[in-house]
């Protein structure tokens, strides 16, 4: 099984800075891509940022500009650096990676639990 760790959310005001990280752990052959997703309560999740293991990255509009992701394929992490955080940003955010199991050799999709991000006005 593979398993994903998110931290570093929490209360931030209106223009400051968050430091999402994500770690994943388990039998891990290979991590292909892997993303940030956010959830703002009554909505849908979203997109936010995705990266592949080459490094080639997209973002949703309404973050390009303020967000980076970033990831180190050595130690199986991804990182979302969040600047100029807006009210509109406040949400859980979630951390994806699509695995292959190195005992089943088998594509997964795996999420992480989730941290919550507030961002206050």
């Amino acid at each position: 099984q593979v398993q994903l760790v998110e931290s570093g959310g929490g209360l931030v005001q209106a223009g400051g800075s968050l430091r999402l990280s994500c770690a994943a752990s388990g039998s891990i052959f290979v991590i292909n891509d892997m993303g940030w997703y956010r959830q703002a309560p009554g909505e849908q999740r979203e997109l936010v940022a995705v990266i592949s293991r080459a490094g080639t990255t997209n973002y949703a509009a309404s973050v390009k500009g303020r967000f980076t992701i970033s990831r180190d394929n050595a130690k199986n992490t991804v990182t979302l650096q969040m600047n100029s955080l807006k009210p509109e940003d406040t949400a859980g955010y979630y951390c994806r990676a699509d695995v292959r199991d190195i005992t089943t050799l088998k594509s997964l999709e795996v999420w992480g639990q989730g941290t919550l991000v507030s961002v206050s006005s």
